[in-house]
């Protein structure tokens, strides 16, 4: 049963991209708050990894997962292995994603531009594919998506970034509107610049301390979860302004 501290007890939540990052942040504050974790991650030794950081916060026993999203069979797989164990699925958060480099459009390699895609993009549509029908099993499904900034504001250079981003957030709002009267809810959430490789990647020469710690982003995580009622997504949530809204006065 569920409690102030543990608003996610009893509920069955599944986290792309689990082993660092944000996906890993989101896993260890789901879990934190009660929830049944099934993590997914290519790396097998950094899932126990994470499987060591939630008993340390005497967290429900995680599910470890390791396989690439791009193996769109697995995913089915693994929706059918949910739905044997758990019947249904409550929440779904999406945070595994590539950046593939920076490179002027002409010069992108077709193989890296398919592999951008498919990890994406093509992956994000396969989960929606596999795990709606476990989300319309839960009593109020909900089904985050992490975008980026680029999907609105592209620049040069990031192009196979950014047009996946954009397309997921289009998918997403068409599914969206396609599950308005169910009991799913679909949320994007723009984490915004934070401390991860994949800023590190794009930006090598910036201070990575001045960025807020993934870690930060946990609790809004947990809220939307754990949230009664939701909109439509008619625009991705800002982590800043989430976090912003949510700040002590001072005294």
């Amino acid at each position: 049963m569920s409690s102030p501290s543990h608003p996610l007890a009893g509920r069955i939540a599944l986290v792309t991209g689990a082993t660092r990052g944000i996906g890993k942040a989101s896993a260890l504050a789901l879990a934190g708050a009660g929830a049944q974790v099934i993590a997914v991650g290519r790396v097998e030794g950094a899932l126990e990894a994470l499987d060591d950081e939630i008993r340390a916060i005497d967290g429900p026993r995680p599910s470890l997962v390791p396989f690439d999203l791009t193996d769109g069979d697995g995913i089915d797989r693994l929706g059918y292995e949910i739905f044997q164990r758990h019947k249904r699925l409550d929440v779904m958060v999406h945070a595994a994603a590539m950046l593939g480099g920076l490179w002027p459009m002409g010069h992108m390699d077709p193989k890296l531009w398919d592999k951008i895609v498919a990890t994406n993009l093509t992956a994000a549509y396969r989960l929606i594919r596999a795990f709606e029908p476990l989300l319309r099993q839960s009593e109020a499904g909900r089904a985050l998506f992490l975008t980026s900034g680029r999907a609105v504001r592209p620049k040069a250079f990031w192009g196979g970034y950014a047009a996946t981003k954009a397309g997921l957030e289009a998918m997403v709002r068409c599914w969206a509107d396609e599950i308005e009267h169910t009991g799913v809810r679909a949320v994007i959430i723009d984490p915004n610049v934070m401390r991860t490789r994949m800023r590190a990647q794009a930006f090598p020469g910036e201070d990575p301390m001045q960025h807020p710690d993934p870690s930060e982003i946990g609790p809004m995580i947990v809220e939307y979860a754990a949230a009664p009622s939701l909109g439509l997504p008619a625009e991705a949530v800002q982590f800043q302004a989430w976090k912003a809204a949510r700040a002590t006065p001072s005294a």
